[in-house]
């Protein structure tokens, strides 16, 4: 998550336009130091945010006693030069919600890395309606799920907010995977994640479940 953050306060809108940012994504990888003090203020950011009652998902039962979310330790080995290839072909489609509602996306671009020793592939995709609007032309959304799913993490997946590489590599840091905010308060709507974005290995990285006491 890129530090600006646009709020949008009609839950009509959903939980994804909620994470949208604008300040440009380096592709070059940081020193380790650099890295996990961006992972940590990436962490600090989204706790002001669930403080905020501006800002945060949480219904005010959960707020006023809001401390921290669950994070798993910061680890490098989850922030990957990926390779992006473009899909100037494909056709928007409507991907659907946690409710009735649907949103119009266009696969963007196909990414490719390895991790844990293997070789696995992500969709990403360009909301046709923000991409009209100039902060968020470069804004693409990446929906994963993982083994990780319904225990350590959230059972719907994660997200993963990026921007328009301006080669054929992108940066990919799942120390910065976050919950749609469905995952906090059914008020909100939510794209699921679509069968083709489902990893078959955990990635122990990111936010983690959050827990309702």
């Amino acid at each position: 998550m890129k530090q600006l953050l646009l709020v949008i306060l009609l839950f009509s809108l959903g939980c994804k336009e909620k994470k949208y940012h604008d300040q440009e994504q380096s592709n070059l990888v940081e020193p380790e130091s650099g890295a996990i003090e961006g992972i940590v203020q990436f962490q600090k950011k989204m706790n002001e945010e669930f403080k905020d009652p501006e800002t945060s998902p949480l219904a005010d039962r959960y707020r006023k006693d809001f401390t921290t979310l669950d994070f798993f330790e910061p680890d490098t080995t989850y922030r990957i030069v990926a390779k992006f290839t473009r899909t100037p072909e494909a056709l928007p489609f409507m991907m659907p919600t946690t409710t009735e509602r649907e949103t119009e996306e266009v696969v963007f671009g196909v990414i490719t890395f390895h991790l844990k020793g293997r070789s696995h592939k992500l969709e990403v995709y360009q909301n046709q309606e923000l991409m009209h609007q100039e902060k968020y032309r470069e804004y693409l959304f990446l929906p994963f799920a993982d083994l990780t799913n319904g225990e350590e993490t959230y059972g719907g997946g994660r997200y993963l907010d990026l921007t328009i590489p301006k080669g054929n590599t992108i940066l990919l840091d799942f120390n910065k995977a976050y919950n749609p905010y469905c995952a906090y308060n059914p008020k909100y709507s939510c794209p699921l994640v679509p069968q083709q974005n489902r990893l078959d290995i955990p990635i122990m990285a990111g936010v983690k479940a959050f827990k309702k006491e």
